[in-house]
């Protein structure tokens, strides 16, 4: 999916990359994921919206778990749920992300079940990341996903998705991102577009220095969702509020600069990415 801007980013030995030595997951959190940015924007809402911290977290499609870990490492006070029905990544995430917890991981619970099922304790704070809840492609299927969203989380709490839109998002094309400290090219492809269905399918790549390439190492088949609608099926599924979060741009007015504030209209671009925050 389409990356994050980071505002920092670890310093990594260049090169140290090709496609016969790497793992996908690890260049896809590289790529991809910001954990805490992402929990900086999820505690700073909660206060914001309902003057409180947040304690209990659940992350949909969690993956390897990486967001779910970093909530933990963040507060001894913190628990967390993950759900997600593919047992790879969750394995993989077991042992790198919570074998290194030691006994903190007893605060995680990682499901291998569909993010539809009710969590063990009412979350505080619940979200779907990185487009992941795409590949519900009806309007039924996302109302019924909404609906149990709501009934599941504590009184007063806070459902966030992220959403990427524009023109731009339904071309078919392929976006480049050369990641210089990390030493990869990230590429986003979108290779196919149905205007009836509204379905897409892309693809992510890798491609190393040494001219090797790690060819559609991530697949997805999605209904490319717009905001509105989205913002639409919140509200018929009875949350109180549901307000949007549109990120800024950096210097030159091109790049995203991972700011997000809560906007009423946005403003026209070729592509963005927003945030929309729905309230129990």
């Amino acid at each position: 999916m389409k990356r994050k801007d980071k505002n920092k980013r670890k310093k990594l030995p260049k090169h140290r990359f090709t496609a016969a030595t790497a793992d996908k997951y690890e260049l896809y959190q590289l790529a991809v994921q910001s954990p805490e940015e992402d929990i900086d924007f999820l505690i700073d809402v909660c206060k914001s919206e309902r003057g409180r911290t947040p304690r209990h977290f659940r992350e949909d499609f969690c993956g390897t778990g990486l967001l779910t870990a970093a909530w933990i490492k963040r507060d001894p006070a913190n628990t967390a749920e993950g759900f997600d029905i593919d047992p790879e990544p969750i394995e993989w995430g077991q042992a790198r992300h919570f074998a290194e917890l030691g006994e903190a991981a007893k605060r995680a619970t990682i499901h291998l079940k569909d993010a539809r099922e009710p969590s063990n304790t009412a979350p505080d704070v619940r979200c779907a990341q990185n487009f992941s809840y795409w590949v519900l492609k009806t309007r039924s299927e996302m109302l019924n996903y909404f609906n149990g969203v709501r009934e599941d989380l504590a009184d007063g709490g806070v459902f966030v998705i992220d959403l990427h839109g524009g023109p731009e998002s339904i071309d078919v094309m392929e976006e480049e991102t050369e990641l210089e400290d990390e030493g990869f090219t990230y590429v986003w492809d979108q290779d196919r577009h149905w205007p009836v269905t509204g379905e897409a399918r892309l693809f992510i790549h890798f491609r190393f220095p040494d001219g090797t390439e790690m060819n559609r190492a991530f697949k997805y088949k999605w209904r490319l969702w717009g905001l509105v609608e989205l913002k639409d099926v919140l509200e018929d599924a009875g949350f109180d509020q549901v307000d949007c979060y549109w990120e800024g741009t950096d210097e030159d007015g091109e790049s995203g600069n991972g700011v997000f504030t809560k906007e009423s209209k946005g403003e026209h671009c070729a592509a963005y990415v927003a945030y929309l925050v729905a309230l129990k």
